[in-house]
């Protein structure tokens, strides 16, 4: 059985029936208590972020999850289709399963993660980043390039995206999609 003392950042745990992701955590050490173990806790199954403290060495129970890479198809009235690229199988996904869904194109491959218990998938997760190409862009203004301003542009999936003055039509371009913000051109 795992305690307190195994939590780590990106850990799956149950928690009152529903599955939470570590996105933080930490200790807290007084000189007269016990010491406490915190956890920002991101909902897996569910919209909800919460908070969680435990007595140190207290009795978690962590979810076993594998990550299996999976190819984006296409989307349709029944989600997100992804094909598994060992055994071709393919799955439908709801939006709220996968993280930037204004991100995917087809063919693009992601991962995703399955609760090894259940063989259900909980999460879709696309790359840190991801080259898509702008199909529109208003130019720049010549000569406005002493701060760092920002136009919006649309990236060939149909997502907006904030980019330099600099960056054109046609062009392709590094996207964080964590954040959703530009990184930078890329060269053919």
């Amino acid at each position: 059985m795992a305690n307190t003392s195994d939590i780590s950042r990106g850990m799956i745990l149950k928690l009152d029936g529903s599955l939470y992701t570590v996105v933080e955590f930490g200790e807290n050490k007084t000189a007269r208590a016990a010491a406490k173990v915190w956890a920002k806790l991101k909902g897996v199954d569910n919209s909800r972020s919460i908070e969680k403290t435990w007595n140190s060495g207290d009795t978690i129970y962590p979810v076993r999850v594998e990550r299996k890479t999976f190819q984006f198809l296409y989307k349709d009235d029944t989600g997100f289709n992804f094909m598994d690229n060992e055994t071709f199988e393919q799955i439908a996904l709801a939006e709220n399963l996968v993280d930037a869904p204004q991100f995917l194109k087809e063919g693009q491959e992601v991962s995703v993660l399955i609760n090894t218990e259940t063989e259900q998938p909980m999460s879709v997760e696309l790359p840190d980043k991801i080259v898509v190409k702008v199909t529109y862009s208003e130019p720049g203004v010549k000569g406005d390039t002493a701060t760092r301003t920002l136009k919006p542009a649309t990236v060939e999936t149909g997502a907006t995206v904030n980019v330099p003055l600099f960056v054109n039509e046609g062009e392709l371009i590094r996207i964080n999609t964590k954040t959703g913000e530009y990184v930078e051109r890329v060269k053919e």
